[in-house]
């Protein structure tokens, strides 16, 4: 990513924020630590008047997330080198400075498609940034109700989805593990278990 859009897509993904509420953030939407960021709007596209700012998708929209520690630096950079100092300015905008980022210019400028299938992620849309954030705040163990006020969410079914995802994911790590199990009975050597890797863990503790 282009630097100017570089922090955009890591709050996208590690605050699961939608478009509209990355793109509306200001200087003042930040902590000044960028421990947190307080989502109180959001902008929309509203045909015939252009982008239109308004309160989020729904009232538990409203929220302040913190934001991973791991991030905080490249946040920080992006506020000393891109934002203005006036706390109303927004903290993602395009060339034109003050000017708010359009998607349609955010993936041209980025070459979203390009990039997404150099990494492997062909047909990867911005969205699916915040899905990888739910799914990821999910499988950190988050309860459902922790999982719903971080996603913005006041309908307990959109938190289930990915927490079903992980239990999902789960029930995959124990069907292969079931099946070391019966390899083991049946006296087939596993093949994803090295004899060295089993030597080597003899000695722990807890082996």
């Amino acid at each position: 990513m282009p630097e100017r859009f570089r922090a955009l897509v890591l709050l996208a993904a590690f605050g699961s924020l939608r478009w509209g509420e990355v793109t509306a953030l200001r200087r003042c939407d930040v902590a000044e630590d960028a421990s947190w960021v307080r989502v109180s709007r959001a902008m929309v596209e509203v045909p015939g008047r252009g982008l239109v700012v308004g309160p989020p998708k729904s009232r538990a929209g409203v929220r302040t997330l913190i934001i991973p520690t791991a991030v905080r630096r490249d946040l920080l950079r992006h506020l000393d080198t891109w934002v203005k100092p006036e706390q109303d300015a927004l903290l993602f905008t395009g060339e034109r400075a003050g000017h708010a980022v359009r998607r349609p210019n955010f993936s041209q400028r980025t070459r979203w498609t390009e990039v997404a299938e150099k990494m492997g992620l062909k047909g990867l849309h911005f969205h699916d940034l915040r899905h990888a954030g739910n799914i990821w705040a999910s499988k950190a163990g988050t309860s459902t109700k922790d999982l719903m006020a971080r996603m913005g969410h006041d309908d307990m079914r959109a938190a289930l989805i990915y927490q079903r995802a992980t239990s999902d994911a789960d029930r995959q790590i124990a069907d292969r593990l079931s099946d070391l199990v019966d390899r083991h009975r049946r006296g087939t050597p596993p093949d994803s278990v090295e004899v060295g890797d089993i030597e080597r863990r003899s000695d722990d503790k807890d082996a």
